[in-house]
């Protein structure tokens, strides 16, 4: 029986809410093994002058601990 655990990640691009998802996994991978999914629980984005200048995801991140 495995046993998992989730951890929630902020993270933002300044190119879209696809690419913050993916910079969350990557730097989670760094100190986290065998993540076995993302969770996008929540997307915002920043707005300057009617343009769209960041955008934000907050992630929960599920990993198997050995």
């Amino acid at each position: 029986m495995a046993v998992l655990k989730v951890i929630e990640v902020l993270a933002n691009s300044e190119k879209s809410w696809e690419d913050a998802t993916k910079k969350a996994v990557k730097q989670a991978s760094k100190s986290i093994n065998n993540i076995r999914s993302v969770y996008v629980q929540e997307q915002s984005a920043s707005v300057d002058n009617g343009e769209v200048t960041d955008f934000r995801v907050n992630v929960k991140i599920t990993f198997e601990i050995k």
